[in-house]
């Protein structure tokens, strides 16, 4: 047994089912051979962005992994493991290592010196026997505190070797939380109990301590409305009479109203951090925050009142401290009622925009399309960068966890495909929905052949319009002079010519009935993509 063996073997003993990789790498053939699917894809940064869309709907409870060949493989990894660690997610990676002797010359490219400052914890393996205990350390700095990438290279020198002894000794790492100071708890339901008009912000710590049940037994408890932060979008039902919306780049005109008007903000499982594609708070207005990461506690907005603790385990507390406080029966206020009031105001400012008949396609008459066609309940839905990511966040409404993959703080084009072929893998019974620009589809397109030869069905939205909406703008004389803003090409085509289901759709009468071929294909088991010939739009709710 070599170390690549023994390495497979640690992996299946995590449970891990899949490995994504691009070769040239040994432990492609270890681990198939140990039992695990490998899934080749057809670029390194799609493969990360797979297994980054696997732990996400897995909850980090089952986490993907993606292996690459050292140099040029861990290079052209760099960027999805960069998105992966601007949102937390935990991903495992394992690139190849260079020769020890090559270390230190150039231009040898050395993972963990290199991946240092965009994952969370990165080592190397220098002895064959040290697999066990190095796969461990990387496993529990993966699953604790503030979620996040780890990469482990693996040096051909220890990888070949020959590993001691005929079984491995390797015991899968439990992920340990803890609950929050009572007095702290205490704290934080009285100025929250206490404040006239406060907002829950709820983020993706909550859906990785699964723990909607928990939200949404406390907002009613409480009275509260909630907002999602974009990483957090589906931890809260946006169907609740309680519910904001999500407030990222693009915002709900109820989360804009709402923050106009709050006195007190509580921001359970989020790090509130200043970001573009972020909805700041409002400054002044107090805040309170539950965390498990220490050093997100007032980073870029004081705090007034915080709790340290797994988001499900504080929920609970906080529960039963508000019961203490205010009774069994919890409180009523006019907040549902004035929640409906807006979100009727917002439904109807923005109908026209979902009813249009215009061609080239409203956008967002493909979103209606999208939404009457599936069950919501049942569906995970993405978006790419740009455009579609800002039409879609506030429009479209999740009543499940993980039923919408938000993500941003950081926004690679083209990230969005492997997402949904990640989270298919997790949740094959999902349907799930890629919607992309076609600059998009240009950086990540290719990678629907992955999804066609893995037979991964998943359904993709192109919405072309033949320009990067608004870049006219930042570019006037370079779009006017020389096109600059203008991309062509015809995607239905290339898709078809990569196995999938494809079609290409002209007229808003053509959606319906093409939507519902193309999920039809997703149950027959093909990929599926429908290009939507669709307005420059630059319209969005902010």
């Amino acid at each position: 047994m070599t170390g690549y063996d023994a390495m497979a073997r640690v992996l299946k003993a995590e449970g891990v089912e899949f490995l994504v990789a691009f070769p040239h790498q040994t432990l492609i053939e270890a681990s198939a051979k140990a039992g695990i699917t490998p899934i080749i894809c057809r670029q390194e940064r799609a493969g990360v962005n797979m297994a980054d869309g696997f732990s996400r709907v897995s909850n980090g409870k089952k986490f993907g992994v993606f292996t690459m060949q050292q140099g040029p493989g861990a290079e052209n990894a760099f960027g999805g493991v960069a998105q992966a660690y601007a949102d937390s997610v935990p991903v495992l990676h394992l690139p190849g290592g260079e020769a020890l002797s090559r270390q230190g010359i150039h231009p040898t490219f050395e993972a963990v010196r290199n991946y240092r400052h965009i994952t969370k914890w990165a080592a190397q393996i220098y002895a064959v026997e040290d697999i066990p205990v190095m796969m461990r350390r990387a496993v529990v700095q993966m699953k604790s505190g503030r979620l996040g990438p780890v990469l482990l290279e693996m040096h051909r020198e220890a990888m070949a070797a020959e590993y001691p002894g005929e079984e491995v000794a390797y015991t899968p790492v439990q992920a340990r939380r803890s609950a929050a100071a009572s007095e702290d708890v205490r704290d934080m339901i009285t100025d929250l109990l206490g404040a006239s008009r406060p907002v829950i912000i709820a983020g993706q710590g909550v859906l990785y301590a699964e723990a909607t049940e928990e939200l949404i037994e406390f907002a009613e408890l409480a009275s509260v409305p909630v907002m999602t932060t974009l990483a957090g979008k589906s931890v809260f039902p946006e169907t609740h009479p309680l519910s904001l919306g999500t407030g990222g780049h693009t915002y709900t005109l109820m989360v804009k109203r709402f923050l106009e008007t709050m006195d007190f903000g509580l921001g359970i499982g989020t790090s509130f951090t200043r970001n573009t594609f972020t909805t700041p708070m409002p400054e002044g207005v107090p805040l309170g925050q539950v965390t498990n990461c220490a050093e997100d506690m007032g980073k870029d907005f004081e705090v007034a009142v915080g709790a340290l603790g797994d988001a499900k385990l504080v929920l609970r507390q906080m529960i039963e401290e508000a019961k203490r406080q205010i009774g069994e029966g919890g409180r009523e206020n006019d907040a549902e009622d004035r929640v409906a009031a807006v979100t009727r105001e917002f439904a109807d400012l923005w109908e026209p925009h979902f009813t249009s008949d215009e061609i080239p396609i409203s956008p967002y008459r493909v979103i209606r399309e999208l939404e009457n066609a599936v069950d919501v309940g049942n569906t995970i839905i993405t978006h790419d960068s740009g455009y579609p990511r800002d039409q879609l966040v506030p429009t479209w409404k999740p009543v499940t966890p993980r039923g919408y993959l938000g993500w941003g703080k950081s926004t690679q084009l083209g990230y969005g495909l492997g997402l949904a072929l990640g989270a298919k893998l997790a949740a094959p019974e999902k349907q799930v929905i890629n919607l992309m620009g076609d600059a998009a589809f240009g950086m990540a397109g290719l990678d629907l052949e992955t999804g066609v030869r893995a037979e991964i069905p998943i359904f993709t939205v192109v919405l072309n319009n033949g320009v990067m909406t608004k870049y006219d703008s930042h570019m006037p004389y370079a779009s006017d002079r020389f096109g600059s803003n203008e991309m062509s090409g015809n995607y239905a085509q290339v898709s078809a010519g990569l196995g999938t289901h494809a079609e290409r759709v002209d007229t808003p009468g053509e959606l319906a009935p093409a939507i519902h071929r193309a999920l039809a294909a997703n149950r027959e088991g093909k990929t599926a993509v429908l290009e939507v010939m669709t307005k420059a739009e630059p319209n969005v709710p902010t």
